[in-house]
């Protein structure tokens, strides 16, 4: 599902969750008519209240961050995995960060063989073609 704001974001992330806004409030330490402002895009919050919120939620605040435009996303191509793994409520906060840290290895890793790969084509494209001298033989008649 597309979300069009941090607000949307942080509401979508409350209810798969299946918690009310009064228990988000709650664990997040806010009131519950500023979090609702915050949900409907009225109230813009730090990003302290945003580290608050994502503990509430159980999930990353680097994730609130990117989507509150504090923070730009790191992630080269495969932000949709990453996106995916810190929205998973069923997943601590530890474990998202194990497995996006995996996850970067990986990515990194086949980077690394794909730029070897390219540097080897490239040094076998320019790399001079050996030949042998041209000689020639003189035929003398007899």
């Amino acid at each position: 599902m597309k979300v069009s704001s941090l607000g949307d974001y942080i509401r979508e992330q409350r209810e798969s969750a299946q918690v009310s806004l009064r228990q988000l409030a709650k664990s997040a330490g806010v009131s519950n008519p500023y979090l609702s402002q915050i949900e409907r895009g009225i109230k813009k919050p730090s990003a302290e209240i945003l580290q608050q919120i994502a503990r509430g939620l159980r999930i990353s605040a680097e994730t609130l961050y990117v989507h509150a435009g504090i923070l730009d996303e790191r992630h080269e191509g495969g932000g949709d995995v990453v996106a995916a793994v810190f929205a998973d409520p069923a997943i601590g906060d530890r474990h998202k960060r194990v497995l996006v840290d995996i996850y970067e290895s990986f990515r990194a890793e086949h980077a690394a063989k794909e730029a070897v790969a390219k540097k080897a084509t490239r040094s076998r494209a320019t790399r001079p073609v050996a030949t042998k001298p041209h000689t020639t033989t003189r035929r003398t008649s007899s």
